[in-house]
C-alpha cells in the first residue's frame, strides 16, 4: 500500500476527490507548463479555440462549479464573460510577446514556431492566475538562444504576477540562473535541499558534489560519475546512490538515510565536508552565460 501526503497551501490534496481537484485546483490554483508544447496542443483546433476552451472552465472569473442543474459539458458560457475572457487572452499573448495576437488566435499549432508554441503554453498556464506553476523542462526542445528568451520571459511574468514555480530541469546553469531553492533528486528520491547560493557554494551529498564536479571547467576538463544509474523497477536498498558512492557503509546499503540539517538539508549518513570542496558557483555561472549568449 502506498501512503503519503501532497500538501498545497496547508491542505492535503489526497484528501480531495478527483472531481474536486479538477474544479478547484487543477489548472486553477496549480497550472502546468509541459516539456513539449507541440504534443500538448491539439493539432486540429486553432490556438484561439483552445485558449477559449481553457478560459470557459478555468477563467479566474468563472465559477468553480457548473451552473446549478447544468451538466458540466452543457454549462452556458455567458457572452459578456466570453468577451472579457477573449480580451484577457489577447492581453496575455501580448505579455508573452506574441506578435499580432489577434491573428495568432486563428492559426493552428503547426503554423507557429517552437518558441511561439512555448509562449502560448506559458500564456495558458498564467491565464487562470494560479498560485503555483509546475514547469516540466519547458525549454528542452528549443535552441539555446530561444531557451534564454523563454526563461527570461517566464521569470519576468511570474515575478510580476506573484506566482511560485516548481521548475524541473537537468540544466544546472538554468537552476543557477532562475531558482531560489534547489532540490536534487537521484533515482526518484530527494538527496539534498538547499538555497541556491548555499547549494552551489557548499554541496553536502556525495552525488551532488560529483554532479557539480562533472561540469566542464574553463580548461575543458570534466569528471564523469563512475557506475550506472540504478533500475527504478528494482532499486538498491538504503541510499540509492550507494553502489556509486565511495563513502558507502553497511547502513547506506540497508537503510535509507534520515534527513539532517536546517535550511540546507541532506539525506546522507556521510555528508561531504563543505570546506573540503571548492565553490562551483563560478563554473555554473560561466556555463550559464555561455548558454544564454
Amino acid at each position: 500500500m502506498v501512503t503519503g501526503t501532497i500538501l498545497f497551501a496547508g491542505q492535503n490534496l489526497l484528501d480531495l476527490s478527483s472531481a474536486e481537484v479538477g474544479r478547484r485546483i487543477r489548472s486553477r490554483r496549480i497550472a502546468f507548463i509541459p516539456q513539449d508544447p507541440f504534443g500538448s496542443l491539439n493539432p486540429l483546433f486553432t490556438i484561439g479555440q483552445q485558449m477559449t476552451d481553457l478560459m470557459q472552465w478555468k477563467s479566474p472569473v468563472a465559477p468553480a462549479k457548473p451552473g446549478r442543474g447544468w451538466p458540466a459539458l452543457l454549462a452556458p458560457y455567458p457572452a459578456a464573460r466570453k468577451a472579457q475572457d477573449r480580451q484577457a487572452i489577447l492581453d496575455m499573448l501580448e505579455a508573452v510577446q506574441i506578435p499580432e495576437p489577434a491573428q495568432v488566435l486563428h492559426k493552428l499549432p503547426h503554423e507557429l514556431s517552437g518558441g511561439q508554441r512555448q509562449r502560448i503554453v506559458i500564456a495558458m498556464a498564467l491565464l487562470p492566475q494560479p498560485e503555483l506553476i509546475i514547469a516540466d523542462e519547458p525549454t528542452t526542445a528549443l535552441d539555446v538562444t530561444i531557451q534564454a528568451q523563454i526563461l527570461r520571459l517566464l521569470c519576468r511574468e511570474v515575478k510580476r504576477r506573484g506566482v511560485s514555480v516548481l521548475f524541473t530541469t537537468h540544466d544546472l546553469g538554468t537552476a543557477w540562473e532562475i531558482c531560489d531553492r534547489v532540490v536534487v533528486m537521484y533515482a526518484g528520491q530527494e538527496v539534498e535541499v538547499a538555497p541556491n547560493e548555499a547549494f552551489f557554494a557548499a554541496p553536502r551529498h556525495p552525488y551532488t558534489a560529483k554532479l557539480l564536479k562533472s561540469l566542464p571547467r574553463a580548461d575543458g576538463v570534466a569528471q564523469d560519475i563512475p557506475g550506472e544509474i540504478p533500475s527504478l523497477i528494482a532499486p538498491p536498498a538504503g541510499c540509492r546512490f550507494n553502489p556509486r558512492c565511495e563513502h558507502a557503509s553497511t547502513a547506506c546499503r540497508t537503510t535509507r538515510p534520515p534527513t539532517v540539517g536546517g535550511d540546507h538539508k541532506v539525506r546522507c549518513y556521510h555528508p561531504v565536508d563543505p570546506h573540503a570542496l571548492p565553490s562551483f558557483a563560478g563554473e555554473v555561472s560561466a556555463s550559464s552565460r555561455t548558454e544564454g549568449s
